[in-house]
Order: C-alpha cells, then structure tokens, then sequence
C-alpha cells in the first residue's frame, strides 16, 4: 500500500506514552513435527511487547510472525520458552505454562484480528450474533445492555446498526474486516494480535483500516502486535518493530531507528525490496538472493549466511546472539561496518 494516502504526522506515530512491559518473551520455540529434523518455526525468540505501544513484526513468509501470534493467544501450544503476561502491575502469568482451562479467564484480555476477515467469520451467523457470542461467552452487556451494546461496537469500527442484522455475505471485505475487529473489541481486550490484517483486502481499502486501528488504539488504550508484509504501514503504525527470519529475530529497533539506518543485512534487503515511488531512485544494497532455507534444517550459525551479501566464513559457527548497538536498537550481527 501506498503511504502516501496516510498523513505522516498522524498521532500513531508517537512514543508510547506507557514504557511497561505488558507481554516478555523469553527464549520462545515451536517446533512442528518429531524426529532429528522438525520444522522450527519459531526458534529461541525473545522480545517484550510494552504496555500501550504497537509492535510491529515484520519478516518473509515463512519466518515465523504467525506462529508467533497465534502462541501468544494460545491457539497453538509452545514447545519451549516464556510468554510473560503482566497487566496493571499484576503478577506475570506464564501463558505457555497455563492450561486451556487456565487460560480461559485470560481469553478475554488477549484477542486476535485474523487475516481472512470471511474465513473467521461463521457464514450462518447473523453479525448480531457474532458479536453477541462472545458477548454472551465472557457474561459481558447482559439482558437490556446487549442490544446497545453490538450497536456500539459496530459504530466504533465505522458500520450502521441496521448492519447487525445481516450476514457476512452481505458485507465487502472491508466491512468484513471491521466486524472482525468488533468482535476483537465486544471482550474489552487488553492486546490484540492483528495478523496480517489487511492482505486480504483491495489497496483502496487499506488505509481506512489502518488508520481505524490507530484511532481504537488510541481510544481505548490498547496494546497491539501488528503483523505485516507491508513496510510502509508498518512504518506508518508501529512504534518499534521485531525482523524475524527463518523462526529468529534478526533486530529490533524504534521504528524511526531502524528504518533510518537499519544494521542487519536482512532488514537491509527487505528494505530495499520495498517498492520506490520515485523511479529516479536507484537501490544501493542488494535485494535478496535465492530461496528461503527450509525450518527443518536451518543453517549452522548464522541462519541468514546462505543469502547474506557480506557473508564470511565465520558466519558458519559464531552464534549470533542479539546485541545492543545503541539505545534500544538491537540486532543479531557480528559486524558494525554495514
């Protein structure tokens, strides 16, 4: 998407206010599979997500930012590793450690915007119950409140009441993107996981959503972990981004940082793959070179060293831990001369 259609300046754009971790990862894995070789989709991941701030996480396909979204909201299990929740000063919960049935009061708090806006929506459901379900699940706008209530939340994404009478059929996938993000909001959620939220969806349509989430960002003062293809939107949206390849994070950064002078050679290319508006400009880094490693047997070292244009032999076994290079801005590379 074009971000030239958002203003640049937009209240997204800011720090967030709230420095607090609300969610610390440690040492995260999934692995898919039994036997010497599984398919490590993610693969010893750690970073914190901070209270009141959009994360935004950012990778080729296949990287692992899905998976990692939907660990966080325990739609798959963790094979290893920490997923630190601490809301409001509470205690930290381990979500990897807890139960369904432990997790289930945490449902609420901790919610998902799925890519397929059609896919996640039941086909036979009027929107009136879709919202109402989980309304109704968590015992949230009871009796009289209900009715209300759905008529709120779809004014808060931009719909009509006489909208909760349709179907999902019934509606473009904008629109069905919004009743998504409705019921994301119906359980007055803390973080939300916004997968992939508008590659689904015409480029005509996009900024609207986006820019829908930054306002309900603002407004109720939620956290979010935004997944993305999209550079540009990441750029617009997000206060810090995570780059993850091949299951592993290759840097993090304030976004203004990292796309001002990125450091690991991966985030390096994948910025210069974006697509240049002005095509008097010329790229001055390479872009990616060959095919993404299989997870099942990722290379020794660096796992990025197959296609990194400054690879060495030393790649092959130094084990690339993140390390800070300056304020908040780290990456997973031995070199500072890029």
């Amino acid at each position: 998407m074009n971000a030239a259609v958002m203003e640049r300046d937009a209240p997204q754009q800011a720090q967030p206010r709230a420095q607090k971790n609300l969610i610390e990862i440690k040492g995260l894995r999934k692995y898919f599979g039994k036997g010497t070789h599984p398919v490590r989709a993610v693969d010893d991941v750690s970073f914190v997500i901070r209270q009141g701030e959009t994360l935004g996480l950012v990778g080729e396909s296949g990287s692992g930012k899905s998976t990692i979204g939907r660990l966080l909201t325990r739609l798959v299990d963790p094979t290893d590793g920490q997923m630190l929740y601490s809301p409001d000063g509470d205690k930290a919960q381990d979500l990897a450690t807890l139960s369904q049935s432990q997790f289930r009061p945490l449902r609420s708090k901790v919610q998902i915007i799925f890519q397929d806006p059609y896919a996640s929506l039941n086909p036979r459901m009027r929107i009136r119950d879709v919202l109402g379900e989980a309304l109704d699940t968590h015992g949230l706008a009871k009796g009289a409140a209900r009715m209300p209530r759905i008529h709120e939340l779809l004014a808060q994404v931009g719909l009509r009441s006489e909208h909760a009478d349709r179907f999902p059929h019934e509606f473009s996938g904008g629109q069905r993107q919004r009743i998504g993000i409705a019921r994301a909001l119906a359980v007055e959620p803390k973080f939300i996981v916004a997968d992939e939220p508008l590659s689904a969806l015409d480029v005509s349509i996009q900024a609207q959503v986006v820019n829908l989430l930054g306002e309900l960002k603002e407004k109720l003062n939620l956290t979010l972990l935004f997944i993305s293809h999209d550079l540009d939107v990441v750029e617009y949206l997000c206060d810090r981004v995570v780059v993850l390849y091949l299951g592993r994070v290759m840097e993090i950064a304030p976004t203004h940082s990292l796309y001002a002078a990125p450091k690991h050679p991966y985030t390096r290319a994948l910025l210069a793959a974006a697509p240049i508006p002005d095509p008097a400009q010329r790229r001055v880094v390479p872009l990616l070179q060959g095919d993404l490693p299989s997870p099942a047997n990722p290379p020794s070292g660096c796992v990025f060293r197959t296609r990194c244009p400054r690879a060495e032999a030393r790649c092959a076994s130094a084990d690339m831990q993140l390390r800070e290079v300056q304020p908040g801005h780290w990456h997973a590379c031995w070199r500072d001369d890029l």
